[in-house]
């Protein structure tokens, strides 16, 4: 999942625990989110950050349900699992071995939700926790 770190950052989920995940106005971005169920690791991903990249994990609290205000669109709740010592860049994730069928690294839109595989995201945390 990604934010902007002006609109809501990993250090604003740690602060508050949990948050309500919604606002995506993509439908596939929508229907990833759906298939979303409670426990599912999270990687929470800081965009148009410098740089961009994985800044920590998060978990799902609760399973997607119609927003409240339109019920075209969905939403989740995460909740803080941990904050990495510093981001993992887009470009560190584009030259790591063992990411290049990551949908983030490749070419094109980079939805605001979007799979990852275990293996990636073991990977990914792996590089996170090894960050200063």
């Amino acid at each position: 999942m990604k934010s902007e770190p002006s609109a809501y950052s990993i250090d604003d989920l740690k602060r508050d625990g949990t948050t309500s995940w919604d606002g995506v106005r993509n439908y596939q971005a929508r229907n990833f989110m759906r298939e979303m169920k409670s426990g599912d690791k999270v990687l929470f991903y800081a965009s148009t950050a410098d740089p961009s990249g994985v800044t920590g994990v998060a978990e799902v609290s609760r399973e997607a349900r119609p927003e409240p205000k339109d019920a075209t669109w969905s939403m989740v709740d995460i909740r803080f699992v941990e904050k990495f010592p510093g981001i993992v860049p887009l470009d560190t994730l584009k030259q790591t071995r063992g990411l290049e069928s990551m949908v983030v690294v490749k070419k094109g839109t980079r939805l605001s939700v979007q799979p990852v595989e275990k293996k990636e995201f073991d990977i990914v945390v792996k590089l996170g926790r090894k960050r200063v």
